[in-house]
């Protein structure tokens, strides 16, 4: 077994078998998700107190739960509609191994705008997860906007789901070029594209490059799957600390996606020409302080 390396995992969902069955059934009829078709149903975790221990052994010292809105693109209404008390009954028990991330519908602004207050204020969530597939808008959408100027008020990062989607929703509103509209409006907002952006990886690093207040984190990919660019651009001194680790379980296995990390030392490198590794710290920063720092930082 490849040695492990210890991890903050920063995209999660509500793993409970109650909520995994909600959500199994909310999609009957609505949705076909390529990866739940080929894993078939989706694993949880028959208690917290499991769960826990599942963490421990796969060695995750601490998990992020996203309270995640899900709009249906074909009938239009909110198929995954995670509540605050789906996450808190995490988060109030075990504060040190949970932290939560708030949900947003851009269709219902003014609630989800004091939602989010509560959550921040009052639970000690850490920032705001957005899934802009179903809502057929894009990143920069006005609509997106008042999510961002409260991100800024409440000094709170907004992760963003970039790149394709493996539900049946069109995935261009989640190019990662539109979030440099909202880095450019939102100089002080921390944001986190997650997934990389695949398949337009190349505009995610652009956008990361060029704006300092961009993050990325690598959630749902095998390290092997991803082009060897983002391992190059991981090492550049300027862009190691905007680079987090994610499982985006319930679809990837925490445990056996750091057993692949494990593995993973060495690839070749498109734009050099030549093999390349780990710079020193790199990895270990990787994994959990480098989201850490971001969430501390203060850019106003």
């Amino acid at each position: 077994m490849a040695d492990r390396p210890q991890a903050l995992d920063i995209m999660y969902y509500v793993a409970t078998p109650e909520f995994i069955q909600r959500w199994t059934d909310a999609k009957k009829g609505e949705l076909i998700c390529r990866m739940e078709r080929a894993i078939g149903s989706l694993p949880s975790f028959e208690s917290i107190p499991v769960m826990l221990q599942k963490m421990d052994e796969a060695r995750v010292e601490k998990v992020f739960i996203t309270q995640t809105k899900m709009w249906s693109y074909w009938n239009k209404w909110m198929y995954m509609d995670t509540k605050l008390e789906d996450v808190t009954q995490y988060t109030e028990k075990y504060p040190d191994r949970f932290v939560g991330l708030a949900g947003y519908n851009p269709f219902r602004i003014k609630e989800s705008l004091a939602e989010i207050e509560l959550a921040v204020t009052k639970y000690g969530f850490k920032g705001v997860y957005v899934h802009i597939y179903g809502f057929d808008i894009p990143l920069h959408d006005k609509k997106m906007y008042p999510l961002y100027a409260k991100c800024v008020e409440l000094d709170v990062p907004v992760s963003m789901q970039v790149g394709h989607v493996l539900e049946s929703m069109p995935s261009d509103h989640a190019r990662p070029m539109y979030l440099d509209y909202v880095a450019c409006d939102f100089p002080t907002l921390r944001i986190l594209g997650a997934h990389t952006g695949w398949p337009w990886v190349e505009e995610t690093l652009a956008i990361l490059w060029r704006n300092e207040n961009m993050y990325v984190d690598l959630s749902g990919h095998f390290p092997r799957h991803l082009p060897a660019i983002v391992w190059h651009y991981m090492q550049i001194a300027d862009l190691r600390h905007r680079f987090f680790f994610g499982s985006d379980y319930p679809f990837l296995s925490t445990g056996a996606l750091l057993e692949a990390y494990g593995e993973f030392d060495q690839w070749h490198c498109p734009l050099c020409n030549r093999s390349e590794s780990w710079k020193p710290g790199v990895k270990e920063r990787f994994f959990g302080q480098n989201f850490l720092d971001m969430l501390a930082s203060r850019n106003h």
